[in-house]
């Protein structure tokens, strides 16, 4: 994100993610007794990283095949929603099966 200037994310495969009762989501390391937002650089240094998880319910509906983000289970849209605000950009599409036509196109990465 920091050198690339991502302008949108794809998250891909939502779908697997279905039926877990939670999904953590990793929002930071703990290193030598900080906190850290960014992994540090260095084989060494990443080797004493611990990191630090936000835990979030899961859903058991199906995902599978939707178009539609208000379709998602309001559980799915929370997670990727802290996803975005962790990443620092804006959820561009989400995929919820293999076809080309089981996405959702959330925030266009195109316009704006």
């Amino acid at each position: 994100m920091q050198i690339n200037g991502i302008t949108g994310l794809a998250v891909m495969k939502l779908d697997v993610l279905d039926g877990f009762d939670t999904i953590k989501l990793g929002v930071g390391y703990k290193f030598r007794g900080e906190t850290l937002a960014v992994m540090p650089s260095g084989a060494d240094a990443v080797a004493e990283c611990e990191p630090i998880y936000e835990e979030f319910p899961g859903w058991k509906e199906s995902t599978f095949g939707m178009t539609k983000w208000e379709e998602l289970p309001e559980t799915a849209r929370q997670y990727l929603t802290r996803l975005s605000e962790v990443a620092g950009a804006p959820i561009a599409l989400v995929s919820t099966g293999p076809d080309r036509e089981q996405t959702i196109l959330h925030v266009n990465p195109f316009e704006g």
